[in-house]
């Protein structure tokens, strides 16, 4: 993982920001502005598809993983495995000291988006599938936008707004087709709001964070800090990893490397360089690709609606991209 402040055309590569634009701006001719900020962008939204395709595996391999495994000892286990990984990558690179204020947003980031979004998100896809859990966890992105709106002042452009609604009635198709019209589980679904409150707070407490801090270093220590939180569970993961069968330790194994190391580094890279509003948007990609990973993996073959609620996420995405 790169540092992301070393992706920037500006001339102090060091500084990380949130608007490449302005910065070749002020380091290139007039007629620059027009391609400088092409590299950083192109970056992000690499990191962007990265990340989706990442943690839409990650609802099925949850679900999968989750036969075997208790939810906190799940999340303990996918935690540690990335903590590990992280860290062996950090070893190369540069540490910036955080400061007090960037210690508590830290936390406030690892216990809530790390440790309890993820021992609720275990929890509920024992009682709803992939493709509803997805969906209801991705009203996340609807209160990051609002509440950047108004915490990180990153105000409410309109088409933001616009294709926020689009995509967020696609997420619905989908979460009701792939329900097969059987009423979830009341528990399952306040878990998923759990899962997506928590999500909310943990990317509005890491955006000003990345401001001064690399990428991989913030998800670096959000990843250690959930996983200290999680240790009461450790005698659960213990007595699972005795009893379970190696697929599903080694899906466990995976989504501590790929949808917990890789990913949230690659989010992290790309909430560095865009508004998180606008960023968090584009996890209405996840429902769609999670549901069509289910029919492959899990055989849970999607309903046809389901096609028009992808259709429908991907129009908002879309939307959110206009200027």
């Amino acid at each position: 993982m790169r540092e992301p402040a070393r992706d920037l055309p500006a001339p102090e590569p060091d500084v990380p920001t949130t608007e490449p634009t302005a910065t070749a701006a002020t380091a290139a001719p007039a007629a620059a502005p027009a391609t400088a900020p092409t590299g950083p962008r192109r970056g992000a939204l690499a990191a962007v598809c990265v990340t989706v395709l990442a943690w839409a595996s990650a609802f099925v391999g949850i679900r999968f993983v989750g036969r075997a495994y208790d939810p906190g000892a799940l999340a303990l286990g996918r935690l540690a495995v990335g903590t590990l990984a992280l860290g062996a990558l950090l070893a190369r690179g540069r540490w910036v000291r955080p400061s007090g204020r960037e210690w508590a947003l830290l936390a406030l980031c690892g216990v809530a988006w790390f440790a309890v979004y993820n021992v609720a998100l275990n929890a509920a896809e024992q009682r709803v599938d992939a493709g509803t859990t997805a969906m209801l966890v991705n009203i996340g992105p609807i209160l990051i936008a609002l509440f950047a709106g108004v915490l990180l002042h990153e105000g409410f452009p309109r088409w933001l707004l616009i294709g926020a609604g689009v995509a967020f009635a696609g997420a619905v198709v989908i979460g009701a087709s792939s329900a097969g019209g059987d009423p979830s589980d009341l528990l399952g679904t306040a878990l998923c709001v759990v899962a997506a409150v928590t999500y909310a707070i943990g990317v509005l407490a890491q955006k000003p964070v990345l401001r001064r801090l690399p990428a991989l270093q913030v998800t670096f220590l959000a990843c250690a800090i959930g996983t200290v939180a999680c240790l009461p569970f450790a005698g659960a993961l213990g007595h699972d990893l005795a009893a379970a069968p190696w697929s599903a330790t080694a899906g466990l194994v995976y989504l501590g490397l790929v949808p917990t190391a890789l990913a949230f580094s690659t989010w992290a890279f790309a909430l560095a360089r865009m508004d998180a509003g606008r960023l968090g948007v584009t996890t209405y990609l996840v429902p769609p690709i999670t549901v069509a990973l289910s029919a492959v993996l899990l055989a849970e073959a999607p309903p046809a609606l389901a096609l028009l609620g992808g259709a429908l996420c991907l129009a908002g995405v879309g939307l959110t991209r206009r200027r």
